[in-house]
């Protein structure tokens, strides 16, 4: 056997120095490495600046730098009416326009005291926070949910808009099955389960009315079309979306064209208020060019979106989309 293959002593010796000299090393890299981190833990985290930081914690934020943008979006409107909250006359007598209101001011104040007799004095919002993302989405009633197969992305939000009568039975693989706040007026109105917000949006002061009595007494009126003198919902979850915010969706958002703005996208602005992501489905024409409810065979080709701006308002939602403030699911 050849000398070398024998182990010296001193190798040895000097291999076990070096293994407590690393392992000493690295205890005294960990050690530092701790210690920053904990000291980054404790330092203030810059954010992005914009027009909701105190809810701009998730993946996109509100720009602050798109004129258009900022020109549009108002933080400080109240979308929701409470007992803290007073309409000005100004929004009153825009409001009251919308289907030649006859009956005054003093009547509108009376009519809206009685609603926070049997309702909550202020509406039951997710309020923001840095460690929660509201997700939401807004599903509107476009044709263009047939076979879009979006349901169950739809049904991965915490919050679901629906509007009116959109339906959700039979059409759950393109539309989802969950909804957390359907929005209505009297004339289009359903039951709704327990866990469900009604969120009325009111174009007169029977609407009003109707939600007080449809809950109580029950509700004997006439209208366009008939409506219902009794509703199923959960009056704790009741919310009335404020006058003056439809005013401010009409004039700001949409620059006074149309009489006035769908409920749709007065929904898609409301989002834009209560939720820190938004994305939005079922809104515009179908592939043929044709505005269709999902549900629904169209017999009228030539039906548009009526006394609504639906050029401008799909304009609006597609630039809404490329500066990324939502996300758009157009469906075809």
């Amino acid at each position: 056997m050849r000398l070398e293959e024998f182990p010296s002593p001193g190798n040895k010796k000097d291999k076990m120095i070096s293994r407590v000299k690393a392992l000493f090393l690295l205890a005294f890299l960990t050690g530092i490495f701790v210690f920053m981190r904990g000291f980054m833990m404790q330092q203030p985290q810059l954010q992005d600046a914009s027009p909701s930081v105190e809810s701009c914690h998730c993946e996109k934020c509100f720009p602050e730098d798109d004129q258009w943008f900022v020109k549009r979006f108002d933080k400080s409107v109240e979308p929701f009416l409470s007992t803290k909250y007073n309409l000005p006359v100004d929004a009153f007598n825009w409001w009251r326009g919308l289907q030649y209101e006859k009956r005054n001011y003093d009547v509108y104040n009376k009519t809206v005291e009685r609603l926070f007799q049997i309702f909550p004095p202020s509406p039951d919002v997710l309020k923001p926070s840095r460690e929660h993302c509201r997700r939401c989405a807004v599903v509107g009633n476009s044709g263009n949910l047939k076979g879009s197969r979006y349901g169950q992305l739809i049904n991965a939000h915490e919050i679901i808009i629906r509007m009116n009568t959109g339906k959700t039975e039979g059409y759950e693989a393109d539309v989802g099955s969950r909804t957390t706040h359907r929005i209505m007026y009297p004339e289009s109105a359903i039951d709704l389960d327990n866990s469900t917000h009604l969120v009325l949006f009111p174009f007169k002061i029977q609407d009003i009315e109707w939600l007080n009595k449809a809950f109580t007494t029950g509700f004997h009126g006439s209208s366009y079309v008939p409506v219902r003198a009794k509703i199923k919902a959960n009056k704790d979850l009741v919310m009335v979306v404020n006058p003056a915010f439809m005013k401010y969706v009409h004039q700001t958002w949409l620059d006074k064209k149309g009489r006035y703005s769908s409920t749709g996208f007065m929904a898609l602005v409301l989002a834009l208020h209560i939720c820190d992501e938004v994305d939005v489905f079922g809104f515009g024409a179908d592939k043929d060019g044709n505005w269709s409810h999902y549900w629904e065979q169209l017999k009228n080709k030539r039906l548009r979106t009526g006394v609504h701006p639906g050029s401008q308002e799909y304009e609006a939602i597609l630039r809404l989309a490329k500066l990324l403030i939502i996300k758009f699911y157009r469906g075809w």
